[in-house]
């Protein structure tokens, strides 16, 4: 198939989706209208995931098979060896300049200059050849997490799924459909799964690759060099094939969650095709569901009524107990992507508290590994899985189901509000977070604990207005000693703690 005849094809199939069924009012009478008003209205996070409380994403694909002596940035990698000139430059400060000039050197030296080996030259370097859904999945379930959520397609426009884009997983690289095996190994297990696309930055994404591409060539295509780098929002081409692209991974894997990480079609610029498919999506499950919602539509839009969606608050956190359900994402290979020499600025003891201080807040949680391009989870990773999972299974009953209480909690560290600048700082023993299920509180302590332990938010005719039956420490043994008084609530420090990073104790109420 020529390159005209495929834009045609692609055309014809952007054109048959914007006008789908379930833009027919008599066959969805409880259609949602395509505006975030009608989304503020209808939209309800399914308990599952509020329930969930952990999910784990995978960021995997080309840049994972890229030699293990690349000096940065795995996740950029595709924009940054074509060299400076892209979508960040007019922007970007020096040291972001200063990685890209050194990665692209790199590449030069080790693979040869971008016009001889482009980024298309990595592709049969990404084989997966030990990569087993079942039994990663196993390994992210024992960490405690209910969900996973696979990255479909990145910024580097290559679909890790048997997609009518040719530049695929299944054609090329592993020939394997990769989302795929997620799916089944993940219901095979019990899990609930997402699927996350950062496509809509493709064409500014490769910006700098454009001088090096050839109109007729299969590659041509994989640039997109058909849209405009700069001005591809305004495109009818463009929101028609990313719309296509996705309302395709919809249709072929029936995700449970489906994250947009990235910018989407605008009613202004972008024939509102953006929240033509979150509707559509949340309809096409309304549907087949009598009417209730059971999926989770999830993006990053914070000038978008939070009532309407589920908040990804990448890399930030929450100052306090937000009204709607929230999703803090973060990062624990050091690069999104693989790299040996990432290195995760956040330990794994503030790893465990950050969960528990958004879990207290309304939020669910989502760790990001970055599988190498065999398909393996690094050492390095797995310990921070490893460290979730003991926490989880000390302390699922305060956990799982649970929802906040009257207040997060209590203690002089402070969480910054929104996206982004999320806390590395260690937590202290007077760090406190609650949450509330069945009758019962539960107080975490978000350090090991060397004293007794005082609540002050939990002293007498404070905002506990129950009286305390008993004390007990998770994953203990017996009831713990306590005093309640006008200070607070006075816990014993416990002979024996748990080996959990974060301590947890369950207050009975009378």
């Amino acid at each position: 198939m020529t390159s005209s005849s495929f834009r045609h094809l692609l055309s014809t199939v952007a054109f048959a989706v914007v006008i789908s069924p379930l833009s027919i009012a008599d066959e969805a009478p409880t259609l949602i209208d395509p505006s975030w008003d009608s989304l503020a209205k209808w939209y309800e996070v399914p308990e599952w995931f509020v329930d969930g409380k952990l999910g784990v994403w995978m960021h995997w694909g080309i840049p994972s098979a890229v030699d293990d002596s690349q000096p940065n940035d795995g996740s950029h990698y595709g924009r940054r060896m074509y060299g400076t000139e892209d979508f960040w430059s007019p922007n970007s400060n020096e040291g972001d300049l200063e990685m890209t000039r050194v990665l692209t050197k790199w590449h030069t030296e080790f693979y040869g200059d971008p016009s001889e080996f482009g980024y298309e030259d990595l592709i049969p370097l990404f084989k997966a050849e030990k990569f087993d859904a079942d039994a990663l999945v196993k390994v992210v379930k024992d960490s405690g997490a209910r969900f996973i959520m696979p990255v479909a397609t990145h910024h580097d426009n290559f679909d890790m799924y048997d997609s009518f884009f040719p530049w695929n997983s299944v054609k090329m690289g592993p020939k394997r459909d990769t989302l795929r095996e997620w799916k089944d190994a993940a219901t095979k297990q019990g899990l609930k799964f997402g699927v996350s696309t950062h496509l809509y930055w493709s064409p500014r994404f490769f910006k700098s690759a454009r001088k090096y591409q050839k109109e007729g060539t299969p590659e041509w295509e994989f640039f997109n060099m058909d849209y405009d780098p700069l001005e591809f929002a305004s495109q009818d081409s463009w929101n028609e094939h990313w719309y296509a692209r996705s309302w395709d991974v919809i249709e072929k894997y029936d995700p449970d969650m489906f994250n947009n990480d990235s910018p989407y079609p605008s009613a202004k610029t972008g024939k509102n095709l953006g929240l033509k498919l979150f509707t559509d999506y949340v309809n096409r499950d309304r549907k087949e569901n009598g009417g209730n919602q059971t999926v989770v539509l999830s993006c990053k839009d914070s000038n978008a009524p939070p009532e309407g969606f589920t908040y990804n608050l990448e890399r930030g956190g929450s100052g306090d107990i937000r009204p709607e359900p929230w999703m803090w994402a973060t990062d624990i290979s050091g690069s999104w992507f693989y790299r040996k020499g990432a290195v995760n600025r956040m330990s794994i003891p503030v790893m465990v508290a950050n969960s528990i201080d958004a879990i207290s807040k309304n939020g669910v949680v989502m760790l990001n590994i970055a599988l190498t391009g065999e398909g393996l989870i690094p050492d390095n990773q797995k310990a921070y899985l490893d460290a979730i999972g003991a926490f989880m299974r000390i302390n699922a009953e305060g956990i799982y189901g649970s929802r906040p209480w009257k207040i997060f909690g209590e203690g002089p560290l402070e969480v910054k509000d929104g996206r982004q600048g999320e806390n590395h700082k260690d937590f202290s023993q007077n760090d406190i977070r609650f949450t509330t299920k069945d009758g019962n509180l539960y107080v975490f302590v978000l350090a090991t604990p060397t004293k007794d332990i005082l609540i002050k938010s939990l002293a007498e005719d404070g905002l506990l207005e129950e009286e305390i039956a008993s004390v007990s420490l998770l994953g203990g043994e017996g009831e713990s000693e306590w005093k309640r008084s006008s200070e607070g609530l006075k816990i014993s420090l416990p002979k024996v703690l748990p080996e959990a990073h974060v301590v947890g104790f369950r207050i009975t109420l009378k």
